[in-house]
This record gives structure tokens, C-alpha cells and sequence, in this order.
């Protein structure tokens, strides 16, 4: 028999994870208002944006495609710029695929879900119960919150104004950063931290949408890479 107290122990760590989850899920998944209103600026129609949303689930893809749109670009050039920036995604799912270890339908399933937030809340989980937890319950939040907030922005187009207004970009930002503060424990975590800030800023101006979180998501790979090759070294 286990023991209550270690019963008790793991329905607190799960209500934990479940409200850091809706936190980011509601932050995040609020901030679709502003993807609906701008893609109906940008020519897209009401159904068409909604099923941006519902269909392409990742905010900065969506987010990219209809800015190739607004500035005249053909849909072609939207479409493969999205598809880029989407390609860190094919990373995640490198990272998580062991991790939840689901197979059939729940990880194809699982794949429509799997974005930056959820990967976050997932990832440095201790166990594949908890990892599972923190990954449907902001990857489901978000996807709900994110679609109806789509629709709401679609219909009340430019009636609600520029949605930075509310301060929802604001949100986002702050989301990933109360995500990533803890993280930040030690001084190589700190270092790659900001060399990948640095760089992404840099490239900014100098790059098509998409270039600088890959570069950004390079510096940590780099970094994971050096440290395993060093760890190797010093067990020989």
C-alpha cells in the first residue's frame, strides 16, 4: 500500500502544475484577440482566421503569415515563412516524444498541441505523469482560450482597436518570462540565456520573421552539445 502522505504529496505537486498551467494558458491564449483582428485587417475573412487558428496552432507562425500579407507579400511567401518559423517545433518534438511517451493517436493528437508553452510546462518535469499534466493542461487551455479570442477578434475586427493597447503583447512576454526566471539557477544557464537574446535581437533587423528564435534556439543546442561532450571528457 502507498503511503498517504506520498498520496497526498502528489495531488499537491499535480494542483500545482495544473494552476501554473492555466496561468500561462490563460495569459497566452487571451492574446488571440489580437491575431483575429489583425488578420481580418489583413484580408483574411472571419472563417479563414479561424481556421488559421484552429487548423495551424502556433501563434507565431499565424502571427508571421498574415504580416507577409498586410505588407503585400504573396501568400506563398506568408505560407513558407510560417513554415519556418514552425520548424522549431520538429525540435520539441524531438525533446518530448520520449518524455510523455504516448503512441497512436494520442501523440498524433498530442502534436497539434505541442508549442512553445507547452513544451515549456512539460519539459522539465521529473516524472512522464507530471510531464503529461503540465502538457494538456496549458496545450488544451490555450488551444481553447486561443480560438474563441481568435473568433472574438475576427468579428470585432478594427472596433476593439490595436489590442497592444490592453497590454496583452505585454502578457505573453511575461508569461515566458515567469516560465523562464527559474530556471536561470546557475551561470551557465544564465550565459546561454542571454547569448541567445543577444544574438536574436541582433539578427532582428537583419533576418525574415522566423531566423532569430531558430538562431536563438541554436545557441542552446550549441550549448547542450559542449556541456555533453565536457561531461563525456571527464568521465574518461
Amino acid at each position: 500500500m502507498r503511503d498517504p502522505d506520498q498520496l497526498a504529496l502528489t495531488a499537491q505537486a499535480r494542483s500545482a502544475i495544473v494552476r501554473d498551467s492555466l496561468a500561462v494558458g490563460l495569459a497566452t491564449g487571451t492574446y488571440g484577440v489580437s491575431f483575429g483582428a489583425l488578420s481580418v485587417a489583413a484580408g483574411l475573412s472571419v472563417g479563414q482566421t479561424c481556421a488559421l487558428s484552429l487548423l495551424m496552432f502556433t501563434g507565431a507562425s499565424q502571427f508571421a503569415l498574415i504580416g507577409v500579407l498586410a505588407a503585400g507579400g504573396a501568400p506563398l511567401s506568408g505560407a513558407l515563412t510560417a513554415l519556418l518559423l514552425g520548424t522549431r517545433n520538429t525540435l520539441y518534438g524531438l525533446r518530448l516524444a520520449p518524455l510523455l511517451a504516448w503512441s497512436g493517436w494520442r501523440r498524433a493528437g498530442a502534436a497539434h498541441l505541442l508549442i512553445d508553452e507547452s513544451t515549456a510546462m512539460s519539459v522539465t518535469r521529473s516524472s512522464t505523469a507530471a510531464a503529461r499534466v503540465g502538457f494538456l493542461t496549458t496545450g488544451l487551455s490555450i488551444f481553447v482560450l486561443w480560438n474563441l479570442a481568435t473568433f472574438g477578434g475576427a468579428v470585432a475586427g478594427s472596433a476593439i482597436g490595436d489590442p497592444r493597447t490592453y497590454g496583452l503583447d505585454a502578457a505573453v512576454g511575461g508569461a515566458f518570462l515567469a516560465l523562464l526566471w527559474p530556471r536561470l539557477h546557475d551561470v551557465r544557464a544564465r550565459i546561454v540565456a542571454v547569448s541567445a537574446a543577444a544574438l536574436a535581437l541582433g539578427l532582428v533587423p537583419l533576418s525574415p520573421a522566423g531566423v532569430p528564435v531558430l538562431a536563438a534556439g541554436g545557441i542552446a543546442l550549441l550549448a547542450g552539445v559542449l556541456w555533453r561532450s565536457g561531461a563525456a571528457e571527464s568521465r574518461r
